[in-house]
């Protein structure tokens, strides 16, 4: 009978396991999200890419582009509500989303003007999906008042309403809530902050 002084010690065991370097973890998760995807148990792929206004989330499912998220958010408690608004099968996997980050470059790098992505509008609803419908009618270089996008989307006494649907986008930068300012030509809020918000219309020569 083995006693406890005998059973061999578990951190030795990994100390003695070859070191995987980080390159070949890399490989291993592009390996398992497509083997993931392949066998239909990826619902929710995600990856991060550096930009102007910080590092931003990306999430897509089989319908589309489902989430752009700012750090301030906490991307942590992000992927947390993917997964329960969505689905747990969650994970990251860069392949399905390069696409979405080739155009996130263009689009910073300034050789973009619009975005052409499927996009899963899911996580809105009711009026406020309404709102983001309307929302890529601001042209790039221009900006809307909240009043006017009241108007666009039916309801012009509905200002209070258009701010909480520009502030809850799911897909800020790439649905351009970030045009959307006030009637005496403020900025406003924004969910990804107002320096992120003047670096974005800046770059489009709206501000």
């Amino acid at each position: 009978m083995t006693t406890t002084s005998d059973a061999p010690d578990a951190r030795a065991l990994f100390a003695a396991l070859p070191e995987v370097d980080a390159d070949a973890q890399r490989r291993l998760h592009a390996r398992l999200a497509v083997a993931a995807s392949d066998a239909g148990i990826l619902d929710v792929a995600y990856t991060t890419l550096d930009t102007p206004v910080g590092p931003l989330l990306v999430a897509a499912t089989d319908r589309g582009l489902v989430r752009v998220a700012y750090a301030g958010e906490g991307h942590a408690r992000v992927l947390a509500q993917l997964a329960d608004s969505v689905s747990p099968r969650v994970l990251r996997a860069p392949a399905r989303l390069a696409a979405v980050v080739r155009q996130m470059e263009e689009y910073f790098a300034g050789r973009r003007t619009a975005f052409d992505l499927p996009l899963d509008l899911r996580l809105s609803s009711g009026f406020r999906r309404t709102v983001l419908g309307h929302l890529p009618e601001i042209a790039y270089g221009t900006t809307a008042s909240y009043a006017a996008l009241a108007a666009l989307a039916g309801s012009p006494k509905a200002v209070r309403a258009v701010g909480t649907a520009c502030a809850t986008n799911p897909l800020p930068v790439v649905v351009p809530c970030h045009r959307v300012v006030r009637s005496d030509g403020t900025i406003g809020r924004y969910i990804g902050g107002s320096d992120a918000k003047k670096a974005l219309l800046t770059l489009e020569g709206a501000a």
